[in-house]
């Protein structure tokens, strides 16, 4: 059974560079970040302040790396967002998924989805009436077995 606890802010570092492994995976080499790690100094203060808030809007959950102590296994990085409340979610609570990554020397063995289940007893104990992700073609398995559906909504960006 995989040991899944909340991320302290001294794992703020590993986290990065968990969220580095999945940056690789989905862009490698294709020039859009990839590879760089010149943001992670620049990000470490401001993540390592959101892990210190327990009681915020903002969690990650991890496994330690059972063959490299000080090192995590895998992660997984949610967000509890307000949006206007309709039918079905009239509170406006949505759960946001991002940043779930495995170290390449642990897959398979499970500590995804243990992370997965403590996010989304973390969102159900905040209230969110429904969560939201973006999966990968090799994550999309795992997201189906715990009941996340593909939607049609189109997503757009626009980069300030």
């Amino acid at each position: 059974m995989s040991v899944v606890r909340r991320a302290l802010p001294e794992d703020a570092a590993e986290v990065l560079r968990l969220r580095q492994v999945m940056i690789d995976s989905l862009s490698p080499g294709d020039g859009s970040g990839g590879g760089s790690v010149g943001w992670h100094a620049e990000s470490l203060p401001t993540l390592r302040r959101r892990l210190s808030e327990p009681d915020g809007d903002f969690a990650a959950f991890v496994v330690d790396h059972p063959e490299r102590p000080g090192t995590l296994a895998a992660l997984v990085v949610g967000t509890i967002e307000y949006r206007i409340g309709r039918a079905g979610n009239p509170r406006g609570t949505v759960g946001y998924v991002f940043s779930v990554a495995t170290d390449p020397g642990a897959r398979r063995r499970g500590y995804a989805r243990a992370c997965m289940d403590a996010l989304l007893a973390w969102f159900r104990a905040r209230g969110a009436a429904q969560v939201h992700l973006t999966a990968s073609a090799d994550a999309a398995p795992l997201y189906t077995a715990l009941g996340f559906r593909p939607k049609p909504d189109p997503l757009m960006e626009l980069l300030l």
